[in-house]
């Protein structure tokens, strides 16, 4: 059997730091895609685990990603509470639609980012 070649881990402290930060975040983003199936439970869960791993993200490439996480959860709450309180006037459900193509174009926008390794 060969010899397994000794890999050490990245010295640099904030790359190390980089990788279980883009997990969570990858994770952030798969739970607002599911969020279309299960009512926003899991965008809840995810913006929690955005606020709770904010200041770990501080200065690191994740952190925009994050606070666009953050700002997309919260301006579909607030359309998503528009679009339901104007549905008797017919408007709201347009206001419903172009939150889901928008809050779509977010997620795929900022995964394709994360995936680039680019910071939003």
């Amino acid at each position: 059997m060969a010899e397994q070649e000794f890999i050490p881990a990245n010295p640099d402290p904030e790359a190390r730091k980089a990788e279980p930060a883009r997990n969570l975040a990858v994770a952030v983003y798969i739970l607002q895609a599911l969020s279309f199936f299960t009512g926003g439970v899991t965008a809840l869960v995810g913006v929690i685990i955005n606020y709770v791993k904010l200041d770990d993200m501080n200065g690191t490439w994740i952190e925009p990603h994050f606070r666009w996480q953050i700002r997309t959860f919260w301006f579909s709450v607030f359309w998503m509470v528009v679009g339901t309180l104007t549905t008797f006037l017919l408007v709201g459900w347009l206001i419903l639609l172009a939150l889901s193509i928008w809050l779509i174009y977010r997620i795929v926008k900022g995964a394709l980012a994360l995936n680039d390794g680019v910071s939003q």
